[in-house]
C-alpha cells in the first residue's frame, strides 16, 4: 500500500493533453532533423562523386587513388561511416547518372542514401527511376520492399488488371481503384505449383499474410477469409475480404484455379451487392470486387463486366514465376554495369553493393 505522503499530486487539469502535444512536436521534430541531416549528406556525396568523376576524367586518376581518398578520410573522420571504396564509388556512379540530384521530378534528397544506390544498380531507365523514387516518398518504401518492387517489375503490372471502373466508379475513386490493382499478382512466394487447387492457395495466402498484402499494395487491410453472408437464409462465403483505407471501402477478392469465366463475374456482383447492403457503413464507398484468375482473355473479360453494374477488376496470379523473357532480359544486373563500364576511367565501374553495416553514415 503506498502511504499517504507518496502519493503522487494529481496531475493539473489538461496536463495529459499538453504531454501527448510535447510528445507530437518532439517526434516531428526529430523527424524533420532525420529528413535534413539525410538531404545533406545525399547532396555532399553527389558534390564528392563530381569531383572524383571530374579528376579521374581531368588527370587520368584511376581506381587505386580512390583506395587512398578512403584510407585518409577514414584517418581523417574514425568516427563517421560511409567512407569505403566502395560507397566512394557509389558516390562516383550516382554524380554520373544523376548530375543533377534528381530522379526526373523527384529530388534524390528525399531518399535514403542506399535507396538512391538500388535505383542507380538495378535499373537502366531514367523512366523507371523516377516512377520507383515517386513511389518510394508517397509509400515510404524500405529499401528490402523498393528491391523486391523492382524485381517484379511492378512499374509494368500496377493498374494493368481489366476493370469497369470508369463506368462504375465516380472519377477520381475511378482512377485510383484502378491504379491499385495489378495484372499478373505474384504468388510465387507460396511455393506452390500449377496444379494447386483453389483452397490451397487462398490457405497459402494467408499463412503468408504478409507477402500477400505487400503483393496487393498499399492501403489493403485483412478483414476475414470465407466471410459469411446470409441472403434469406440461405449462406454464402466470400473467399477473402479486405477494407481499403484510401479507397474507404471493402474489397471482396475472389480466387479461381480456372481461367476466367463471364459467369465468375456474375457471382462476384452478387457477393458485392451482399456486401454494401449488409456490411458497408454509410459513409463507406462502393465495394469493389478483385477477381483473380489462373488465365484471363481480356476481350472476353471486357465484354463480361460490361454487363455488370458493381464495380469489378479481373487479374491474372502466377505460382510461378513467369515474366516474358523479354523483360528479364531487360533487367540490369550489377554484374552487367560492371562489365560494361569496367577498365574505363572515363566510364566509372559501377562499384560493388556495399557492406551497410560498414558504409551507413553516422
Amino acid at each position: 500500500m503506498i502511504a499517504a505522503s507518496q502519493t503522487p499530486p494529481p496531475l493539473p487539469e489538461g496536463y495529459a493533453d499538453w504531454l501527448a502535444q510535447l510528445k507530437s512536436q518532439i517526434a516531428q521534430a526529430r523527424h524533420r532533423a532525420s529528413l535534413a541531416v539525410n538531404a545533406e549528406l545525399v547532396l555532399l556525396y553527389g558534390r564528392i562523386g563530381h569531383e572524383i568523376l571530374q579528376r579521374q576524367q581531368a588527370q587520368g586518376w584511376g581506381a587505386k587513388v580512390i583506395d587512398r581518398l578512403a584510407r585518409d578520410l577514414k584517418d581523417s573522420f574514425p568516427d563517421m561511416r560511409g567512407w569505403s571504396s566502395s560507397n566512394l564509388k557509389y558516390m562516383r556512379f550516382f554524380a554520373e547518372h544523376c548530375p543533377d540530384g534528381q530522379f526526373g521530378q523527384q529530388p534524390a534528397d528525399q531518399l535514403p542514401w542506399f535507396h538512391i544506390v538500388t535505383l542507380l544498380t538495378q535499373l537502366s531507365s531514367a523512366t523507371e527511376r523516377e516512377w520507383y523514387a515517386v513511389q518510394t516518398v508517397q509509400h515510404g518504401w524500405s529499401r528490402a520492399t523498393l528491391a523486391q518492387h523492382i524485381k517484379n517489375r511492378l512499374h509494368q503490372r500496377q493498374g494493368g488488371a481489366v476493370t469497369n471502373f470508369q463506368a462504375r466508379l465516380p472519377g477520381p475513386d475511378s482512377a485510383l481503384a484502378h491504379d491499385t490493382l495489378k495484372d499478373p499478382y505474384l504468388f510465387d512466394f507460396l511455393g506452390l505449383g500449377d496444379d494447386a487447387q483453389e483452397r490451397e492457395i487462398e490457405s497459402g495466402l494467408i499463412r503468408h499474410i504478409t507477402r500477400f498484402l505487400l503483393e496487393l499494395g498499399a492501403g489493403f487491410a485483412f478483414v476475414g477469409r470465407q466471410f459469411r453472408l446470409e441472403v434469406a437464409g440461405d449462406e454464402f462465403f466470400i473467399d477473402l475480404l479486405f477494407y481499403h483505407t484510401r479507397l474507404k471501402c471493402y474489397v471482396v477478392v475472389e480466387l479461381k484455379a480456372t481461367a476466367f469465366k463471364p459467369e465468375h463475374a456474375g457471382q462476384l456482383n452478387f457477393y458485392l451487392a451482399a456486401v454494401d447492403a449488409q456490411v458497408k457503413a454509410p459513409d463507406d464507398k462502393p465495394t469493389i470486387g478483385l477477381l483473380l484468375c489462373r488465365q484471363q482473355n481480356r476481350l472476353v473479360a471486357e465484354y463480361a463486366l460490361s454487363g455488370i453494374d458493381k464495380p469489378i477488376g479481373v487479374a491474372e496470379y502466377q505460382l510461378l514465376r513467369d515474366l516474358p523473357q523479354r523483360l528479364e532480359k531487360s533487367l540490369p544486373s550489377i554484374a552487367e554495369i560492371e562489365a560494361e563500364l569496367a577498365g574505363d576511367v572515363t566510364a566509372p565501374k559501377a562499384p560493388h553493393p556495399p557492406d551497410e553495416q560498414e558504409d551507413q553514415p553516422t
